[in-house]
């Protein structure tokens, strides 16, 4: 017969080894990106304007999977360290836009080697990194489809 507080064993929680791999992750991060006067929150959003330049604040929180009170202050942050600047939508003024500076383009250039600094201080091939983005992204897809 099961005891009924099995459940309760850490051991037994998928939050707890994904809480504290976040934690580990987030943490090898921090002096690559002390370096770029950057947070782990902070670079992340540079990584979707890296890519995208121009994005919406509506799109930028879906990419991120954060809410807009989040958001806010961290893009004010980045707006007062000179790395991108926040436009009123011409078509629509009750949006807004967040775009790179030029110093928010150069910043790129010297954040090329994180990655791969990252990906060497984790203990995981290529196969098993594939392997646990799908998973974790499956998990995601779940969330994304709740309305808060």
């Amino acid at each position: 017969m099961e005891n009924k507080y099995e459940g309760l064993k850490l051991r037994n929680q998928l939050c707890f080894p994904l809480y504290s791999v976040s934690n580990l992750i987030i943490r090898r991060y921090k002096p690559l990106l002390d370096k770029l006067n950057l947070t782990y929150t902070q670079y992340i959003t540079m990584m979707v304007l890296w890519e995208r330049e121009s994005i919406s604040e509506k799109e930028l929180s879906s990419a991120l999977f954060l809410k807009s009170n989040t958001l806010t202050p961290l893009l004010r942050k980045l707006v007062n360290k000179g790395y991108i600047h926040i436009d009123k939508n011409i078509y629509d003024e009750r949006s807004i836009v967040i775009s790179l500076t030029e110093r928010g383009r150069q910043l790129k250039d010297e954040a090329v080697c994180v990655p791969a600094s990252m990906a060497s201080a984790i203990n995981l091939s290529a196969e098993e990194a594939v392997y646990l983005y799908n998973i974790l992204y499956k998990i995601l897809e779940v969330k994304s489809r709740k309305k808060y």
